[in-house]
């Protein structure tokens, strides 16, 4: 998740970057990329929701699910894990609202945007698509329950699971979808940066999801969204705009913020 203005190869400050080839990846390097990134989130944090989140209760009684914190860890282990693999290749965006943040920062170029967000919808389709695939494969009934229960969607009302309402879900998807590239843009900075940036994006998600999985089942990802709500049914499909237009809201705020006030030159 590079906010840098060089190209979508610059990598990540981080010593795993490469370092003797200044060769910039290709236009298609870079979009296959975030195909591979935006997949590995949505698969990694959407199967964590599906599969493990209540898995169920042992001999003795106890659950066996790993419950919200499981969740939250599984979205923001995949950005660690995606933001040092494919980072250093396109710049590990994997997020339609922290493109289209970069974009306003003036660290990413406009014309490439329409690109990165087709990459990423693609990425987290087939990341979905392929959790439905294996729940063919489950135990009977368990794909029909899934798809019955939201497939992992995020929503308000009684969408949301507790029980939050409109108001609520468009106050998080803002709020924290700029928190989220306030941080992505301080650690990434080319002078200020931190190697460690791809850590701190990753526990920054993970936050971001121990506040609001009760609110909305947190989105700050359209492309997250929209992959889940492809196989979440009718609900989820008609709160899906919630989704798509306040972490983008949230992502031009911070984008204008970062630009204008924290990154302006005196």
């Amino acid at each position: 998740m590079n906010s840098r203005h060089d190209g979508p190869a610059t990598p990540i400050p981080t010593d795993l970057s490469p370092s003797q080839d200044s060769r910039e990846p290709s236009a298609v390097a870079a979009f296959v990329a975030e195909v591979l990134g935006t997949f590995l989130l949505v698969f990694g944090g959407v199967g964590t929701a599906l599969f493990a989140a209540d898995f169920g209760t042992g001999d003795n009684g106890s659950s066996l699910g790993v419950g919200f914190v499981g969740v939250a860890l599984a979205f923001g282990l995949t950005v660690v894990a995606g933001a040092y693999a494919f980072g250093p290749i396109s710049g590990g965006h994997f997020n339609p609202a922290v493109t289209v943040g970069l974009a306003t920062a003036g660290s990413f170029e406009w014309s490439k945007v329409p690109g990165y967000i087709g990459a990423q919808v693609i990425g987290g389709v087939l990341g979905t698509a392929l959790l439905a695939l294996i729940g063919v494969f489950g135990p009977e009934g368990w794909l029909s329950a899934a798809r019955a229960g939201g497939f992992a969607s995020n929503g308000f009302g009684e969408s949301s699971p507790g029980g939050f309402g409109l108001g609520a879900a468009i106050l998080v998807e803002v709020i924290l979808t700029a928190v989220f590239l306030l941080v992505i843009l301080g650690v990434t900075h080319p002078e200020r940066g931190t190697k460690f940036a791809g850590l701190a994006i990753g526990l920054t998600l993970t936050l971001i999801h121990l506040i609001s999985i009760p609110v909305d089942n947190t989105s700050v990802n359209p492309a997250r969204s929209i992959a889940a709500a492809i196989f979440g049914g009718g609900g989820p499909l008609l709160q899906l705009w919630v989704f798509i237009v306040f972490p983008i809201v949230g992502g031009v705020i911070a984008g204008l913020l970062h630009k204008h006030v924290l990154a302006a030159q005196r």
